[in-house]
């Protein structure tokens, strides 16, 4: 089964598309938060160098967050309008899985940080399985502070990667017994949505595309000012 993989939850955007012979063509781009007019033409891009029509994919994998709230929508309608509009079935994978997937083969606990913005950080904790990362915690919202003591509170020796480690290095190396992740490892990877996708597809582990909703773990920040306001008039 050939499988297209749409991320768009960080400030790069990619997509790529494989299958059981792994991943046939792929693209990612970081440069200007360009989501919305970069998106489908990358599509097309990877499509022509996999040598493929659309109407032999059999599924389409997003990452469904969490993450930036505009390039989430982006990548996530886009899916869904090109699984409707196939008819075929999709899979969500979350942006922090797709991190922890990439550096799976460490002995030490995986740290998978997202900058979130206003000084905090997406986080979940994984450890290394036969065949992927198994996550040991919930996907959390929350301060970098807050989860560098979590981590030096647990004693392990850690792997932390994301861009929200990359942001924050002062923070995260206050904790003794932490490495970080290379640089290549500092946001999804579109690749990596693809393989970690393709034995859900085999399992038959799909979501309509009604169905399939994001992971935001926080409001937008057009809703957070709309409460503000609503806030300030009746204290007014």
């Amino acid at each position: 089964m050939l499988i297209l993989g749409i991320e768009s939850a960080t400030p790069q955007v990619g997509c790529a598309i494989g299958g059981h012979e792994g991943v046939l063509a792929s693209f990612h781009s970081a440069r200007g938060q360009r989501h919305a007019e970069t998106l489908a033409p990358a599509i097309d891009f990877v499509r022509k160098h996999a040598l493929i029509e659309f109407d032999e994919l059999g599924a389409i994998a997003v990452d469904v967050g969490p993450g930036l709230f505009t390039g989430l929508r982006v990548g996530i309608a886009t899916a869904k309008a090109l699984a409707q509009t196939l008819r075929i079935p999709m899979i969500g994978v979350s942006s922090l899985d797709l991190l922890a997937f990439r550096v799976r083969y460490t002995n030490r606990l995986i740290v998978a940080v997202l900058d979130a913005r206003r000084g905090e950080v997406f986080y979940a904790l994984y450890r290394h399985v036969p065949g992927g990362a198994q996550r040991l915690s919930e996907y959390t919202l929350g301060k970098p502070e807050d989860l560098a003591w979590e981590l030096l509170a647990s004693g392990e020796e850690c792997l932390v990667v994301g861009d929200g480690a990359l942001r924050y290095p002062s923070v995260f190396s206050e904790v003794a017994r932490t490495e970080f992740g290379d640089l290549g490892d500092a946001y999804p990877s579109a690749a990596a949505l693809v393989e970690l996708a393709h034995p859900k597809a085999l399992r038959e582990e799909f979501v309509p595309p009604w169905e399939l909703k994001p992971l935001y773990l926080r409001k937008a920040d057009a809703e957070i000012n709309w409460e503000t306001r609503d806030r300030q008039r009746q204290a007014g």
